[in-house]
C-alpha cells in the first residue's frame, strides 16, 4: 500500500475508532467532567494551542487537571497538579477529551504527541519532520518511556514513526498503549510533576555518547520491562 493509501485509510479507521470510542467512554467522561467541575470549577477542559500536521496550529482537548496558573511554565505544574488531576493523567482519562480532536481531524489516534506551540522555533530541521503527519493521542514514543525519556530520544522515536508509518504499526501502539496505561509508565519526567519544558538544547549525555533511539531496529520489539 503507498503512503497515500494508508494514510487516508488511516484517517477513516481514526473516525469510525474515535466515534465508537466517544459512544463507550461518555459515561467515564461524564463523571469526570463532573468530578473536575466540583473540585476545581470552571472551565472542566483544558484548551491549549498545539502544533499539528504541516506545522499547523489547533487547539487540544484535555480534562483540566491544575489549578489556574501559567500552563506554558512546567516549572510550576507540581504546585498546580491535584490529587483527581494526579488520577486523571495517571489513568489517561484525561485525555479522552482529544478523541473530539480526532473527529474533526487535529490529531490520529496514533501519532507524535502535539506541543506547545512555543516549541516551535527550537526544534531542529531533522525534528519537525514530526509534523509530516497528524499528532496522535498515543505515540511511538509514548509506550517507549513517555515523559520519562528525554527529548532527543522522544523526537527520534517520532521520527521514525513519520518513516515506517503503517496501519500494522498502529495496531501494535494501540495495544501497547493499553499495557502502559495499566501500569501506568512513565506519566512524569524524573524530578517533575509532568514533563520537562523542551528549550531545543540537547540534554546533557556521558562523554562520547548520544541519545538513546529506534535507529533502525524495530522500537516495538524491546522489551522495556527488562
Amino acid at each position: 500500500m503507498s503512503r497515500t493509501s494508508t494514510l487516508a485509510v488511516k484517517r477513516l479507521v481514526d473516525i469510525g475508532v474515535a466515534a465508537v470510542a466517544i459512544l463507550l467512554t461518555a459515561p467515564v467522561m461524564a463523571v469526570a467532567a463532573l468530578a473536575v467541575l466540583v473540585c476545581m470549577g470552571r472551565p472542566v477542559l483544558f484548551r491549549q494551542r498545539r502544533i499539528g500536521r504541516g506545522g499547523a496550529e489547533f487547539s487540544i482537548l484535555k480534562f483540566r487537571s491544575m489549578r489556574a496558573g501559567r500552563a506554558d511554565d512546567p516549572r510550576h505544574d507540581g504546585q498546580r497538579l491535584t490529587p483527581l488531576g494526579r488520577w486523571l493523567r495517571a489513568t489517561s482519562v484525561d485525555e479522552l477529551p482529544s478523541l473530539l480532536n480526532v473527529l474533526r481531524g487535529d490529531m490520529s489516534l496514533v501519532g507524535p504527541r502535539p506541543l506547545p506551540v512555543s516549541y516551535r522555533e527550537r526544534y531542529s530541521a531533522e525534528q519537525f519532520r514530526r509534523h509530516l503527519v497528524r499528532p496522535g493521542v498515543t505515540g511511538l514514543a509514548q509506550v517507549n518511556g513517555r515523559n520519562a525519556l528525554d527529548w532527543e530520544t522522544r523526537f527520534a522515536y517520532d521520527v521514525w514513526y513519520v518513516d515506517h508509518v503503517s496501519l500494522p504499526l498502529d495496531l501494535r501502539i494501540l495495544a501497547r498503549t493499553v499495557v502502559s496505561v495499566v501500569r501506568r509508565d512513565g506519566i512524569a519526567a524524573p524530578g517533575a510533576a509532568t514533563a520537562h519544558e523542551f528549550t531545543g538544547e540537547p540534554a546533557l549525555t556521558t562523554a562520547g555518547s548520544a541519545p538513546a533511539g529506534p535507529g533502525s531496529r524495530h522500537p516495538l520489539l524491546t522489551d522495556r520491562r527488562s
